[in-house]
């Protein structure tokens, strides 16, 4: 075997041309038994026809497979692990009895961990408190307002009903127009302009008002251009919030309407999903330390795979948005840093989960299972989805060695605590 590159990798591999051509005929005399052709009987065909036919098809797939033994072969006495497939060619020889090939692939890399102890590595945290209670029970009320018809003028967080109609230099143009369209003012979803129009309206009232189209609104006939829309306030409403009382506890799966019992149930959701954001932008964190923990070369195949994976995930999820990706096709070699550094962190973990021991202990699994079914209505229903599909278990075991590797990291790292704001952390995708 040739060293040909830091993981780039030459072998020489031979098959013998006698047991080749003997390997051919069994499997055409095989498939002679029961072959089928026009104008003969099953097993009937003339060999000579079966060779014409079939021979170049046999010859190739029997070479292909003593190909992969023979690699295999010299894989095994060599002792290294391929990372990726080979690229295997015809190569010279002087030998009549043989044919000869090369095959060229790389292997993986030996992946050194340093002195942890010097890696930066913030830790997240975030208090939850009454002031984070009152918040998130103040979105729930909100989420079931009720509105009350008014007759006074619209101001911001009231709802508007209107007709409209624009146009620009005195056409209407396309999509400018609505009818019984309903929004909350203040919320940011119109055009700030046309909010502008409406605010002061009273129901039934009409007015006539100019929007200006931003420089890089989505529509090249409307960018940087100013329209007028004539605008009828159809409707007026103003928001109605629940009381935070025993019928709005009961609405929140309270059943004896208990107030404070309700604020607990909010606070502990708030703290579990408090702890798992924390945790998920600790790991982050820990993900992105890491790699400066080890230097290595990377296999160009792994990263090409990965590259071709991450692009394909890419154009499936343009494709689902109603994208075209073949009139915008995705450019080459947009993935092959993210592509690169996913590879290298892949290979760290894997070191580290094998050196270490970190592997998925079953009462981890289970436990971790039990905490996503906290935030179900069944719980047993969740465990029983887990715990009866293989595929299912493995994902939650593939969560589990991620966050042992975080654990091990913090207990070996360099580690400083960061209070991230509730709202902050909410807020972060």
């Amino acid at each position: 075997m040739e060293n040909t590159g830091p993981l780039e990798r030459k072998v020489a591999l031979s098959v013998e041309i006698a047991a080749l051509d003997r390997e051919v005929a069994q499997r055409l005399k095989k498939m002679a038994r029961t072959l089928k052709m026009p104008g003969f009987r099953p097993g009937k065909v003339p060999m000579k026809m079966i060779e014409r036919s079939y021979g170049p098809q046999l010859h190739s797939e029997a070479l292909g497979e003593a190909l992969s033994r023979a690699f295999s072969a010299a894989i095994q006495e060599h002792g290294v692990r391929v990372a990726g497939e080979p690229r295997i060619e015809a190569a010279e020889t002087g030998n009549e009895a043989e044919m000869a090939f090369t095959a060229v692939f790389e292997v993986y890399p030996q992946v050194e961990l340093g002195d942890l102890s010097a890696l930066a590595v913030e830790r997240v945290t975030c208090a939850v408190g009454d002031a984070e209670v009152d918040k998130t029970v103040e979105i729930l009320r909100k989420q079931r307002v009720t509105w009350k018809p008014i007759e006074r003028a619209v101001q911001d967080g009231d709802r508007a009903t209107i007709d409209f109609t624009g146009t620009l230099d005195g056409t209407e143009f396309d999509g400018g127009s609505g009818k019984d369209f309903a929004f909350v003012l203040g919320e940011g979803r119109m055009l700030p302009d046309f909010e502008v129009g409406v605010r002061g309206m009273k129901p039934g009232e009409t007015r006539v008002s100019p929007v200006s189209f931003p420089e890089d609104y989505g529509s090249k006939d409307l960018a940087g251009k100013t329209a007028q829309f004539e605008i009828v306030l159809a409707k007026a409403e103003e928001p109605e919030l629940p009381e935070v009382d025993e019928q709005f506890a009961r609405q929140l799966g309270v059943e004896d309407g208990d107030v404070a019992r309700m604020r607990a149930d909010v606070r502990a959701n708030l703290e579990r999903e408090v702890s798992q954001r924390a945790r998920a932008r600790t790991k982050t964190n820990v993900m992105e330390a890491l790699p400066q923990a080890a230097s290595f070369d990377v296999p160009k195949a792994l990263v090409a795979s990965e590259e071709a994976a991450l692009t394909e995930r890419a154009r499936a999820d343009l494709q689902s948005r109603g994208v075209d990706v073949a009139k915008l096709p995705i450019p080459e070699g947009v993935f092959a840093e993210q592509a690169e550094k996913r590879v290298r962190l892949g290979l760290i973990v894997a070191e580290v989960v094998t050196k270490q021991g970190l592997q998925a202990k079953p009462d981890q699994v289970r436990k971790q299972i039990e905490e996503f079914a906290q935030a179900y209505e069944s719980p047993d229903e969740v465990l029983r989805y887990y715990f009866g599909d293989r595929e299912r278990l493995a994902q939650v075991e593939a969560i589990v060695i991620e966050q042992n590797v975080v654990d091990w990291t913090l207990a070996n790292a360099k580690v400083t605590e960061k209070a991230v704001d509730f709202d902050t952390l909410m807020a972060a995708s």
